[in-house]
């Protein structure tokens, strides 16, 4: 790795906040390595943006919920890159349904994709980090799993137990100067909302003190700061980032 130069792991990079995230740090110079599950076409386009912006990058297709298939993500992306700084577990999906009808398959796909997929990408760098006595891991929950949603019980489970996970991680690792933080997205412009019939938007946008949703954009400079040494006194907290949505 080229002295000065840090390398960021993202899960779940091809749409939407990880997206963003991707692009963002690599603006700044962070080489970028992410994985998708199917998509390898958008794989492609994003890799192709990340280099236009200077940086560099290699895409990965691994499933998240594959703890030996994330493991040789890691191993191969600090091969690559020199190293690794900055783990970011940003990977998730929904399967909403009122838990009466919620089929066992859909707690376990969402919980096991979030949750795990949050454990997997940091068990499998976070040896590697301590060795190294540096890094910032960012996991990105959401509000859903402060405030509560109905009909997302699986989901809001998940992203629970993120925030538990980055309170408990961030002790752990704090004397090894690793720094654990999560950013929790209210209701944000992206692939999840945008087939919300435009009755289900409004009652959403009504719902938020700034009346609208947010951008992916926002997330990723909240993350950009998160990883950045401007915020090397910060760990263990949620950052919420809603339009004032769970303020209400």
């Amino acid at each position: 790795m080229t002295p000065g130069i840090k390398t960021a792991i993202i899960s779940g990079a091809t749409r939407g906040i990880g997206r963003a995230i991707a692009l963002e740090l690599a603006r700044q110079g962070i080489n970028i390595s992410f994985n998708f599950l199917k998509s390898s076409e958008d794989a492609l386009v994003l890799e192709k943006e990340i280099i236009d912006s200077g940086a560099k990058v290699k895409a990965f297709q691994v499933d998240i919920k594959d703890y030996a298939a994330v493991k040789s993500w890691v191993d191969d992306s600090k091969e690559i890159f020199g190293g690794l700084d900055m783990v970011i577990n940003n990977a998730g999906i929904i399967k909403d349904k009122a838990l009466a009808l919620m089929a066992p398959e859909e707690w376990h796909d969402v919980i096991n994709t979030n949750l795990d997929g949050t454990f997997n990408l940091s068990r499998a760098a976070i040896i590697g980090l301590i060795k190294q006595k540096s890094g910032v891991i960012v996991n990105i929950t959401s509000v859903s799993g402060m405030v509560g949603i109905a009909r997302q019980t699986n989901y809001s489970a998940s992203k629970a137990g993120i925030i538990g996970f980055t309170k408990s991680l961030a002790r752990e690792v704090a004397p090894y100067n690793i720094r654990v933080n999560a950013v929790a997205p209210g209701f944000i412009e992206t692939d999840m909302l945008k087939d919300l019939k435009d009755e289900y938007r409004e009652q959403f946008i009504k719902q938020i003190p700034l009346n609208r949703l947010g951008r992916a954009e926002e997330v990723a400079r909240l993350v950009k700061y998160l990883v950045s040494d401007d915020a090397g006194y910060i760990t263990g907290h949620t950052f919420v980032i809603d339009g004032g949505l769970s303020t209400v």
